[in-house]
């Protein structure tokens, strides 16, 4: 749902497809049942394929980040507070 948000901020419908298969590792491929987003619209591909990229290539966050609606601490790579839900970063 991360990379939902973010293709969803980009303005890219996007959906996520088999959330709820990993009931069924041991019945199935366990590849499979690996959860996916699917982009709705071919035109957007190569974006949300740029933006899953720079994603990946994020250094990892460290320390914390405050929420600047409820003041709450969130670990750094959070993008929303854990509290209210309010974006933490811009």
């Amino acid at each position: 749902y991360i990379v939902l948000n973010m293709l969803a901020r980009a303005g890219i419908e996007a959906r996520v497809l088999n959330e709820h298969a990993s009931g069924g590792m041991g019945e199935i491929p366990f590849t499979h049942t690996y959860p996916e987003v699917w982009v709705d619209e071919e035109v957007d591909r190569q974006l949300a394929a740029r933006i899953l990229a720079d994603y990946q290539q994020r250094p990892p966050a460290t320390g914390s980040i405050r929420c600047q609606r409820c003041n709450a601490d969130n670990p750094g790579d959070f993008e929303i507070c854990w509290q209210c839900g309010g974006a933490v970063r811009g």
